[in-house]
């Protein structure tokens, strides 16, 4: 060999030098790391923006529990169904025929603390900053997550208003309503895309009136009365402060956020005080479903015999030399 000439390694598979490659020098390296660190500072700014940017939900405290809450009276006429209790505080009037699935309370101790929980919550959301407004009419309307302030009355007069969560099951929707709240005859409020009952909040500065057939979604706070008319379904909360709830056959589910999202309707809520089975408090429905006990695993017929079996698996796993093949002795193709 020629002195001062580096020797080059040869790819036992090819005629070409092998290639030495070499790792980045210490500078290289340290500007790469520093990269890094840069993308990630960046992408963690970016996320913490998005979570100061999200609206929080508004907390209900010890009124979650509550179907209807009223300031007055209670009237029911028809045969309603409620999922959580019914409160009413101060007042004793509670008329007509209701199947509450929760608890009843009139002006006790309870009633009294979700009447105040109602009033903190209604004045949270009363606060909040407005991301816009909703308008007049919500009739064939689309809403993100934020906040809205109508003028003043809000009403949905036909078809259908979407609440689209864009994927976000917290995703918070507030509506804050200078005056009265209507809604016409078999309307909808559909949320869409992880949109979730229990994240939407109508705060109504007077009274709500929902329309015959309609179809509801949300907790409705409202400073004086709440009328829902015949067949009206809502998926969500009746909770007036000083005057009463009128019912008139309806179906009113109350749902809580499962654990992991802000505020219930939707994928991931747990429905307050309905039982599993869907039977009547006390009557011992069952549930439907079926538990089912795992079976042991059959024994092998041939457990306990390690001859044959034994032999194959020890020869199935004893490792074979790897055969490599011969280099050539001088430079060039391999000629076998």
């Amino acid at each position: 060999m020629t002195r001062g000439v580096p020797a080059k390694r040869e790819s036992p598979t090819s005629d070409s030098p092998a290639v030495i490659r070499r790792p980045l020098g210490g500078a290289a390296a340290k500007t790469f790391r520093a990269v890094l660190v840069v993308v990630g500072l960046l992408f963690s700014l970016l996320f913490a923006s998005s979570a100061l940017g999200a609206t929080a939900t508004v907390g209900l405290g010890s009124a979650a529990s509550f179907s209807v809450v009223a300031g007055s009276s209670v009237t029911k006429t028809g045969p309603t169904t409620m999922s959580g209790d019914l409160g009413l505080s101060p007042g004793s009037s509670v008329t007509g025929g209701a199947h509450v699935l929760g608890e009843t309370h009139v002006d006790d101790a309870v009633a009294i603390a979700a009447k105040n929980a109602l009033t903190t919550a209604y004045n949270d959301a009363a606060s909040r900053p407005s991301n816009g407004s909703a308008g007049t009419d919500l009739a064939g309307q689309v809403f993100l997550p934020g906040v809205r302030s109508p003028s003043s009355s809000l009403l949905l007069s036909s078809g259908s208003v979407t609440l689209d969560a864009q994927g976000n099951p917290n995703a918070v929707f507030i509506f804050q309503i200078g005056s009265t709240l209507i809604t016409g005859s078999n309307t909808t409020v559909l949320l869409v895309n992880g949109a979730q009952a229990c994240n939407v909040f109508w705060q109504v500065g007077s009274s709500a009136t929902l329309g015959t057939g309609t179809s509801f979604a949300g907790t409705i706070m409202a400073s004086a009365s709440i009328t829902a008319n015949t067949a009206a379904t809502i998926d969500g909360r009746l909770l007036a402060g000083t005057a009463a709830v009128t019912l008139e056959t309806n179906t009113i589910t109350t749902s809580n956020c499962a654990s992991g999202t802000s505020g219930g309707g939707g994928v991931g809520e747990t429905t307050v005080g309905a039982q599993a089975g869907g039977g009547a408090p006390g009557s011992g429905a069952s549930s439907g479903s079926t538990t089912t006990t795992p079976k042991l695993p059959t024994a092998s017929k041939t457990a306990g015999k390690p001859g044959k079996t034994a032999k194959k698996r020890r020869k199935a796993t004893r490792r074979h030399p790897t055969v490599r093949p011969a280099l050539p002795h001088k430079r060039g193709a391999f000629t076998g």
